[in-house]
């Protein structure tokens, strides 16, 4: 049974976090208000000023606090090499563990016409924008392989060929560590698909 009152509502609260089920909710509250409460404070007053500074960037639409984000406006990456993500949290993720040194665009999405997403929801009138400028020299492809995602990366793969701009995709397959045995029939496909010469 759902407790009511202000401590209900607080471990609720926490409950809208991806992951978080009402266990952990409930261990977080009880954790922050017995043990943590300044540490509780200042998440709240940081929160708060995430959510009333943060936009996003004009020119490649990830999270930031500035009018153009520190990758934009960082002159030693390559800006002739922009990687199409779905999310701020996947060009974060590219960064930290490559050595990917181009820019992004940031979709906040995939195309998915039954949820009411299409093109211009996804900004694709602003990346066209950016290519027909002739700024940019290849398109790095780097949407989920989910059925949104590759069609997505199609959808996006004809607007850099109309301009004459390279596209590629980033492969999928085998994990490193992976044996055969254990990955599904889908991922191997995948991998025998995009084979390449060594």
């Amino acid at each position: 049974m759902q407790k009511k009152g202000l401590l209900g509502q607080l471990i609720q609260n926490f409950c809208c976090l991806p992951g978080i089920g009402p266990k952990s909710a409930q261990r977080i509250a009880f954790y922050m208000l017995q043990r943590d409460r300044n540490g509780a404070k200042l998440l709240a007053e940081t929160l708060l000023k995430a959510l009333d500074q943060i936009g996003h960037c004009e020119q490649c639409r990830t999270l930031t606090d500035q009018t153009l984000c520190e990758t934009c406006t960082d002159n030693s990456r390559n800006a002739k090499l922009l990687c199409i993500v779905e999310s701020p949290a996947d060009a974060w993720i590219i960064d930290q563990a490559t050595a990917f040194k181009g820019t992004y665009f940031v979709l906040h999405g995939r195309l998915s016409p039954l949820d009411g997403i299409g093109p211009n929801e996804l900004g694709l009138n602003l990346l066209e924008q950016r290519i027909a400028s002739g700024s940019i020299e290849e398109l790095i492809l780097a949407t989920n392989s989910t059925v949104e995602g590759e069609a997505t990366a199609y959808f996006i793969s004809e607007i850099a060929k109309k301009h004459h701009v390279q596209a590629s995709r980033l492969a999928h397959g085998v994990p490193m560590g992976g044996e055969l045995e254990f990955i599904d029939s889908s991922t191997l496909s995948h991998a025998f698909k995009g084979r390449k010469i060594i």
